[in-house]
């Protein structure tokens, strides 16, 4: 267990803001959503309905004083991986999108990529749980 650093809990609890609005709209929104950016509608809608749980588990996350550090690495590890994810998806050739879904993709990529860094500081900054 560590100590969250103020930081690291509210990297997380924007981290979780942010990903549950986004699953949201992409849930609830995805059919129009899908053809305005020309990506598959299964992949908004079912991308949606991971942020959605996971939203909740990073908003519980980063509600804590005293969080397991596996589970705060395990996030900025599955955001870095998320970033990668999504860039790789542009190149891949499996979706094509048209401009805006382009930068859909790629501007929500940077912002997880940003949550990432932030929160890898803020784990930085937080120090080991004294247990007695």
């Amino acid at each position: 267990m560590i100590t969250s650093s103020a930081l690291l809990r509210r990297a997380l609890i924007a981290d979780a803001v942010f990903s549950g609005v986004a699953g949201l709209a992409l849930t609830f929104a995805a059919s129009p959503l899908a053809a305005r950016l020309q990506l598959p509608d299964a992949l908004l809608r079912e991308t949606g309905m991971f942020l959605i749980v996971y939203a909740a588990f990073v908003g519980w996350l980063g509600s804590r004083q005293l969080a397991p550090k596996p589970l705060v690495m395990l996030v900025i590890a599955g955001n870095a991986a998320w970033t990668v994810g999504s860039i790789a998806l542009l190149f891949s050739g499996s979706v094509t999108p048209n401009v805006l879904g382009e930068i859909f993709v790629a501007a929500q990529a940077v912002g997880t990529g940003v949550f990432a860094e932030l929160q890898y500081m803020g784990l930085r900054r937080s120090s080991r749980a004294v247990t007695a």
